[in-house]
């Protein structure tokens, strides 16, 4: 399945979401709801997977974990603030690093509309 396929489902899957369950609800919620829609749409969904950080050859586990991994290609973030800060940027961009993914969408349920509350982020 190519990227824009799978972006295009999370989205649409996020949006269905928003609508029936509103804004402010817990992160948790959404995630949990969110992986659901996706495995219902038949993709390959993993939770909270942990990312380690790899320096020279030793591991550590510094307690990175990425909210949703869509089908080992994107990376999904998921906000419940009331707007992006520059340090959820660089944390979504510091899961597509470690992860060696391309691409991430950064979602905030918070507000009202969700369709301004989404950046996709490449590397």
């Amino acid at each position: 399945m190519e990227i824009n396929e799978i972006t295009q489902q999370i989205l649409d899957c996020s949006f269905k979401i928003h609508t029936k369950l509103g804004s402010g609800l817990l992160e948790k919620v959404y995630r949990e709801c969110l992986a659901y829609e996706l495995k219902m749409a038949g993709l390959q969904v993993e939770q909270e997977k942990p990312m380690p950080l790899i320096y020279k050859e030793v591991k550590l586990d510094c307690g990175y974990r990425i909210d949703i991994l869509v089908e080992k290609q994107v990376v999904v973030e998921l906000k419940v603030v009331e707007n992006f800060a520059e340090e959820h940027i660089a944390q979504t961009l510091t899961y597509l690093r470690l992860s060696g993914c391309k691409v991430s969408l950064l979602i905030n349920f918070y507000k009202k509309s969700l369709k301004d509350e989404i950046k996709r982020l490449i590397l």
